[in-house]
Formats: C-alpha cells, structure tokens, sequence
C-alpha cells in the first residue's frame, strides 16, 4: 500500500489540531431566530453559515501563527493576486456533511481577474489539517483545470500542505488533478507558487506547471524530513531537502526565488502579463509608451568588446535594447551560462535566449540546455516571438559535461529550437562554435524572420584559440584579423545572414524583424497546439 505522504513539521503541528468552527452558534447553543423570508429563512441561514466556517479557516490563533511566521493565508494570497473586489469562490461549501464541517475542505478556489483578464486560481490553507488534500479539496483541484481549459483563462496555484490527508486516502472517485494539469498543459499559462512547506501530492503541482515561483522560507520535496528519516535513515532539513538552494540552484525545479509571499504574487502578475490568455490568441502589446520606437544604442560598443577571448556581462546588454530596460528573467540562478527573459521591444511581448560569456565563457551546459528547451516550449505554444542572441564557443566540453549527458540535453534544445513556428530573430554578437551555433538558432533557412551578424565574427571554422591579439607571429596574427573580419561579410554574401549591422543599430533591426513579423495570422494557424503540451 502506498504510504500518505507526510506533512511537514509545521504543518504536522497546525494538523493534529480539531478544526475550528468559525463563527455561529456551538452544538449545545440555542439558535437564534431565523425569519422566515417566504419560507427560505432556514436554509438561507444554514448556507450562510456554512460559509462563515469556510470564511473563518483555521480559526484565530491558526491564522495568527501564520502571520507570525511572515506569511499570509490563503484568502490574503488570492486577495492580492486578483483585482480588488474581482474575486468569486468556488467550492466554499465543500469540506463534508459533518457538523462543523472543514472549512473550504484546506483549499480556497475560484475566479477572478488580474490586470482585468480572467483567470482561475487555487490556494492551499495551511491553517485547516495542515493543508492537506482531502476527497474535496481534490475535487475541487480538479475542477479548477476543467474550468481553465473549458473558458481558456489561465490558472495559478499557490502551495503550502501536507499533501494527501492520511485520514482520508484516496477515493479515485474522479480524475487526478494532476491528470487535469497534464491535459491543460499548453492551452492556458499556469503558474505555481511555493509559499511554504509544500510535500507529496501537491508539491508535484510545480513542475507541472509553466513557471514555478517560491519564497525563500519555503521548501519542497515528494517527502519530507521525517518520512526520510524513516525510509532511508537520513537526517535532513527542509531546507537541505528542498530549500531555494536545492530547488531553484540545484535541481531545476523551481524558476525563481523571492522574498515573500506578496513579491512572489507580484511577479506572477507580472509574468502572466506577457502571455495571452490561451494559446490560440495573440500576446499582449504595448501600443504606446516612453520607449518603443526605434532608437541606437550607442553603449553596445563598450558593453561588448570585440576580442571574443573576453568575458563580458549579457544582462546590461539586455537592459539596454528592450524597451525601458525592463527584464523579466526566467530561472537565472540555474544553467546561468545562458539567460532566458522575457522583455518587451516596440511594444512586442517576447522572449529572449542569450549567452552569458562572463559564466563559462558562454559555454551551454546540461542545466542551461534544459532551461533555454522548456522555456522556447512556453513561449512557442503562446506565440511569443523569439530573438536568440549567440555569443559562445559550443556546447560544454570535457568529461563532467559527458556524463551529465550533454549531447541529449542539447539535442533537446536543438529540436524545441528548431520546432518552433513563431517568429525567430538572430543576433550572432562575437562567436559561434560547432553545435553551440546550431541550438541558438543560427543555422541558414531555419525559419529565421531575421538573421544578423556583427562585424569580425568568429565561426566554427576558427578555433577559439586562434585571435589574432593571442598570435605572437605578426604575419600570422593579420592573417586571422583578417579572416575574422571576412567571415561575417561572407555569410552575408551567401546569405547565411539577412545582414551584418553596426551594433548600435541592434534595436532598430530586431524592431523591423518584429514588425515583418506581423503579418503572420496569430488565430492558430500558425501556431499549431504543442503535441503532448509543454514537457516539465
């Protein structure tokens, strides 16, 4: 038999408490009169207070733990995720027949509207049984995914229980919810949020989802600490089990951390804000604003340095051709030799992939592979344009890269890359080796908009050792400046590249990629539904 998974310690104490009852009379009170209201008095009365226990959640002193420990409740979170007054639940009577009934069955549901679009959202209320998932709550879990994708709004969860309920097992009256997660997977943005402790069935919520954001007190694992303990005999922390380092550094698991709850809402807001609401309609876009119109950047020429040999930072590179500055970057404490952000330019939502030369050189490594192929399947289910900036001497080399599979996990960037079927615009900045030229869309007729170079780039056919500034023969050291600044004329001559700019003029030629781009129908057509929906 399959062992419940196990609450996490905090929750374990919030859990071997009654639920509290929440406003209304107790078993033994006379109650109070009830006007008769054309006969509905008594039934209006009873439904109304059946809502005041849901309303009441764990009760006060739960609910004031959980601000003590620097975090809101359930209601509070879906409060600031949604438009004020926008809010409508789903579910608030469900948590049994039995009298006092658990309040919202430990998880908070319903709909709402963010920035004024629709969405759908869950929360789970560590404050009732640990927040643990009961016949209900999982009913209600999976209504919340047949909702999404029947009006095709998008769908945010928010983590922190115990998992499966040990009192109540599971019934398989309905279907999983995490079937349901499967199913909507690339039809609707969805958005996880780990707000605390989040174990078992529910912690695998995350990587089902699109984009993963948690809190730096938070944890997550498929069990915890003492479950462990038990099975394996280790001893080991939350933290160290599934703490930020572990989740978000380490393991991939998690996007990005942040430091409360209200910061991680923030930033959920803020991504779905890129995103249509469904994969068959167009992103949003930005049709006036301080900065979305063409201008030169002038800095480039100082940001990157022409010797390929020297490192140099991507992000103020970044910052300075979108629009306003402003970044939205994607799991940057994971594969951080390649940045994944998102960003508007001319008002366009999109998504930008760049090698990172001050992090191995720019070199993709197993981790940064698997980053940049999910992240493409995101935006290429939800029509984000997609500009690959290269700067990098391959794929990681050596024997570590070996084992951890490097040449699997590129092929998988290589062929998200390559699948893709929105608009795609090149940049090759300084350098392109073997397969690291490939994976970044660099490849002649690979369904580019735009393909550009800057001058004196250096090719696969050019060793990365051989610069000139590095060769000591004078003679030698000419025949190589030479070569390198020959090889982006001649891939502009055979039309390996659309064109080969003068830096400063970056935003201006991805802005006229972007607009020759809008032509394209955005009903579908040219977006066909991801096979299988977006792979976690």
């Amino acid at each position: 038999m399959r062992a419940p998974d196990e609450a996490p310690k905090d929750h374990q104490d919030d859990s071997t408490l009654d639920p509290a009852p929440g406003p209304g009379p107790g078993p033994g009170a006379a109650p109070d009169p009830v006007p008769d209201l054309c006969g509905w008095g008594p039934a209006l009365a009873e439904i109304e207070r059946r809502k005041a226990v849901a309303l009441g959640m764990g009760g006060e002193a739960r609910l004031v733990r959980q601000a003590q420990r620097g975090r809101l409740n359930a209601r509070q979170r879906l409060a600031a995720l949604f438009d004020p007054g926008t809010f409508y639940e789903v579910g608030a009577l469900v948590g049994g027949t039995e009298d006092p009934p658990v309040p919202a069955d430990a998880f908070v549901a319903g709909a709402g509207r963010i920035d004024g679009r629709p969405a759908l959202a869950g929360a789970e209320d560590v404050t009732v049984l640990g927040g643990s998932i009961g016949t209900g709550a999982a009913d209600k879990r999976y209504r919340l995914t047949q909702l999404a994708r029947q009006e095709r709004v998008p769908l945010v969860m928010m983590l922190e229980g115990a998992g499966h309920r040990v009192t109540e097992g599971a019934t398989g009256r309905r279907p999983g919810d995490l079937g349901g997660l499967v199913e909507l997977s690339g039809l609707v943005p969805m958005v996880c949020l780990v707000l605390g402790a989040s174990a078992g069935h529910g912690a695998l919520t995350a990587p089902l989802c699109d984009f993963v954001v948690m809190t730096a007190t938070a944890s997550i694992f498929s069990a915890g600490p003492p479950l462990v303990r038990s099975a394996t005999g280790e001893e080991i922390t939350k933290e160290d089990l599934g703490g930020p380092d572990i989740a978000a550094a380490t393991s991939g698991v998690v996007h990005n951390v942040v430091a409360d709850d209200r910061a991680a809402i923030a930033l959920a807001r803020g991504y779905l804000s890129y995103f249509p609401l469904n994969a068959a309609g167009p992103p949003p876009r930005r049709v006036d604003g301080p900065d979305i119109g063409p201008r030169r950047v002038d800095e480039l020429l100082e940001l990157i340095p022409p010797d390929p040999r020297r490192p140099y930072a991507i992000r103020p590179v970044l910052e300075a051709i979108v629009d306003e500055g402003e970044l939205l970057e994607v799991q940057p404490d994971f594969g951080r030799s390649v940045v994944t952000t998102l960003a508007h330019l001319g008002g366009h939502a999109v998504a930008i992939v760049a090698n990172d030369p001050s992090v191995l050189a720019g070199a993709i490594d197993s981790g940064a592979a698997d980053k940049v192929a999910h992240f493409l399947q995101v935006a290429g289910v939800f029509g984000l344009p997609c500009v690959f900036l290269a700067d990098n001497p391959g794929v990681l080399a050596g024997s570590a890269a070996e084992r951890a599979g490097i040449l699997r996990h590129a092929a998988r960037m290589y062929a998200v890359q390559h699948r893709l079927t929105v608009p795609k615009l090149h940049v090759t900045l300084r350098k392109a080796f073997g397969f690291g030229s490939s994976v970044m869309a660099m490849n002649p007729f690979d369904g580019q908009t735009l393909t550009l170079a800057f001058p004196s780039i250096t090719l696969g056919a050019l060793p990365a050792s051989s610069t000139a500034s590095k060769i000591e023969d004078p003679e030698e050291r000419a025949r190589v400046a030479a070569a390198q600044a020959k090889a982006s004329i001649t891939g502009g001559a055979r039309l390996s590249y659309d064109d080969v700019i003068d830096p400063r003029e970056l935003r201006n030629a991805l802005l006229a990629g972007l607009a020759l781009s809008e032509g394209r129908e955005w009903a579908g057509v040219d977006r066909p539904p991801q096979p299988g929906g977006i792979l976690p």
